[in-house]
């Protein structure tokens, strides 16, 4: 994810990999194929051949969604919210845009756990934002957590890996008490292992967005998630901003996004 502002890009997400399962808010609904067959391991000369799509935020301002469509792009994430602060001030005509082009589209929102609690935060994301209706055409809201932009000494912005998860928890149970869904969660494996010790406490409800870049696969698998739903692959490419997969066909995209 690109974080916005004037302050430089972060990227520390490309260095590590994490993968996701295709689960919603009940019992898990496993992605196609498995840790031996499918997608998983197949690289991503073969993962192509699934959905694209691409996450964008202020930095990519006015996008032409039609023309992001003509190129493959099926869905899209859209930054939302950080923190309890900022609103991404192009967040309205990219998020109505995407779906007027016929894209699947969700909002997210970047945590900062430092600054206020998990529950506030997701107040904040879903009142600018970060809801979520049964109209098959928006995605699950999803939280992007990951190493501290802002200062590189304090990675897991001063939490203890017990205090991290319960933020985590309490973010996720305000989105579900909101909204009946539970959140995506956007990480790499090397965070989630830092920075939660790699807790297993998630997998069996929320669906992981995979951050790794320059690599054929996902690569391992954090916190007890056997599939991934989503894999940021690359920063940049053919799509506008950050360059994503969905692992499954797109009628499983549609599910989805219907709950």
């Amino acid at each position: 994810m690109a974080r916005d502002r004037t302050l430089p890009r972060r990227r520390a997400c490309a260095l590590a990999a994490a993968t996701a399962t295709l689960a919603l808010a009940g019992p898990a609904i496993a992605a196609p194929g498995t840790q031996e067959t499918g997608p998983w391991t197949a690289g991503l000369a073969t993962a192509t051949s699934l959905p694209r799509g691409h996450d964008v935020s202020s930095h990519q301002r006015a996008v032409n969604w039609s023309t992001a469509r003509a190129r493959g792009a099926r869905f899209v994430y859209v930054k939302a919210t950080e923190s309890t602060t900022y609103r991404n001030p192009y967040f309205a005509g990219q998020y109505d845009g995407a779906r007027e082009a016929g894209l699947i589209r969700g909002a997210y929102h970047f945590a900062l756990p430092n600054r206020a609690s998990g529950t506030k935060q997701a107040q904040y994301f879903l009142r600018h934002g970060g809801g979520w209706t049964a109209d098959g055409w928006t995605l699950p809201p999803a939280l992007d957590i990951e190493y501290n932009p802002y200062d590189s000494k304090h990675k897991c912005y001063g939490l203890s890996k017990t205090r991290m998860v319960s933020w985590i928890r309490a973010f996720s149970d305000e989105v579900r008490k909101q909204t009946g869904r539970r959140p995506v969660i956007y990480t790499n494996t090397i965070w989630w292992k830092l920075c939660t010790g790699n807790s297993r406490a998630f997998s069996a409800s929320h669906p992981l967005w995979i951050a790794r870049h320059g690599t054929s696969t996902p690569g391992a698998l954090p916190g007890g998630w056997k599939y991934w739903t989503f894999w940021q692959y690359a920063n940049k490419g053919t799509l506008p901003g950050d360059q994503d997969l969905f692992n499954g066909s797109s009628s499983r995209l549609k599910a989805l996004a219907r709950g």
